[in-house]
């Protein structure tokens, strides 16, 4: 009887691989397109497991009728496996992103008019600067040389105007008196009126020549650290200069940094501001740093198909813009979650399932649970239902397990 079993159990088992490598084989023969083949092979493989899963109920009938027959043999049907008590616990889902450090404080410390040669710097590289601090210096000669043209101008002008205004005041009282002629007065205030327009543009002249001298300092407009300097006495410093990297002086402020990353717009739903984000920035060998969200940019891009999004991050020398980090931002949680490793979850032609391991009379059996799936991350897939905490989950064997197949631990 145990011979005959034993007989059936392995003509099944041969059956079963022949099934499977015949249709395989037949998976790679014929001319068909690409969309065609992928349909045949899921027609065969849901065909594969239907026909798997009732050779393994004639194998599990089997493997019952032999240990009956043959109680010194159920030892021999046994599969080996490991187990673990499931645990409810928390659960948490993160959306990783990888973003760039960034200073919230940065500025190109540039000319605030034409720009001219420099003529003297007065900061140099490393160095901690305040704002309004004198970084440079241009050459202002010229302007120089025209503010006091512009003044020694200003000055004949008012020397002018202020004999000009006598003759008139005098032209007035003679006419008064009847002396004169009154053409004599109009003269008289024409030359008053003119020079006053001509003092006053006199003045405005000296105005934007003193402009020109004060442009050619150069102030700090933040306080931090001169984190670039590529500007030497001699060479001409612009407005256009100065903004290009690699090119001018740059102040940077560490102590309000943050990072800046892209967000794909199939999140836009599930990522906002205040969302709590964990930030991973490997250079530094610390943990992560926990922020949260501070800004959710309020479009698309139409290119990359992402939306900007940024979390501040704390004070810390080994933290230096444009540095790379990991945006992890939290979108799901679950205080009371149960979590298996998403490993161990197999699927048929009609659901997930996982195999625990109960109790059936004196022996231990695998038994087949159905359940519906959450989210997966870091190796673990919630369970949303089919399970509820305390099961002996089987963690390695599951694989080569049926629904009732008797099991043990090897304990």
């Amino acid at each position: 009887m145990s011979y005959k079993l034993n007989n059936m159990n392995n003509i099944l088992r041969i059956s079963f691989v022949a099934i499977v490598t015949v249709s395989f084989i037949s998976c790679g023969t014929g001319a068909k397109d690409k969309k065609g083949e992928i349909g045949d092979l899921k027609v065969k493989i849901e065909k594969l497991k239907k026909e798997k899963s009732s050779l393994d109920e004639d194998i599990r009938k089997l493997e019952d009728q032999l240990a009956k027959a043959d109680p010194s043999a159920a030892k021999l049907v046994s599969r080996l496996v490991s187990v673990d008590t499931l645990r409810i616990g928390d659960f948490a889902h993160y959306i990783e992103l990888q973003g760039k450090i960034d200073a919230e404080g940065m500025a190109y410390v540039g000319p605030t008019g034409m720009g001219g040669l420099v003529k003297a710097v007065y900061v140099k590289l490393g160095q901690k600067v305040g704002k309004g601090q004198l970084i440079l210096k241009l050459d202002d000669a010229l302007a120089r040389q025209q503010l006091e043209a512009a003044r020694q101008q200003t000055g004949q002008l008012k020397a002018r105007l202020a004999q000009a205004q006598t003759i008139y005041e005098r032209q007035q009282n003679l006419w008064k008196q009847n002396i004169g002629a009154e053409i004599q007065v109009i003269n008289a205030k024409a030359d008053v009126d003119a020079l006053s327009a001509q003092l006053r543009a006199a003045q405005a002249q000296v105005g934007m020549a003193q402009e020109q001298v004060n442009m050619s300092n150069v102030y700090a407009q933040i306080s931090g650290v001169i984190d670039e300097m590529n500007v030497t006495p001699g060479e001409f410093f612009s407005p256009q200069s100065a903004a290009t990297p690699g090119a001018g002086i740059r102040i940077v402020n560490n102590s309000n940094l943050k990072i800046v990353t892209n967000v794909p717009e199939n999140y836009v739903s599930r990522v906002k501001k205040g969302d709590k984000v964990e930030i991973v920035v490997t250079e530094t060998g610390k943990p992560a740093f926990q922020s949260t969200i501070s800004v959710v940019g309020a479009s698309i891009d139409p290119t990359t198909r992402a939306f900007t999004t940024e979390a501040k991050l704390p004070s810390d020398p080994l933290l230096k813009p444009n540095q790379t980090a990991v945006m992890k931002i939290l979108d799901y949680q679950s205080k009371a979650a149960i979590a298996v490793p998403v490993n161990i979850v197999q699927s048929d032609e009609k659901s997930k399932y996982v195999y625990v391991m109960e109790k059936s009379g004196d022996k231990m059996v695998a038994r087949k649970k159905t359940v519906v799936a959450g989210e997966v991350y870091n190796g673990l897939m919630e369970i949303k239902s089919g399970l509820s905490g305390g099961e002996l989950i089987i963690t390695e064997g599951y694989q080569s397990v049926y629904d009732g197949q008797t099991i043990t631990t090897g304990k």
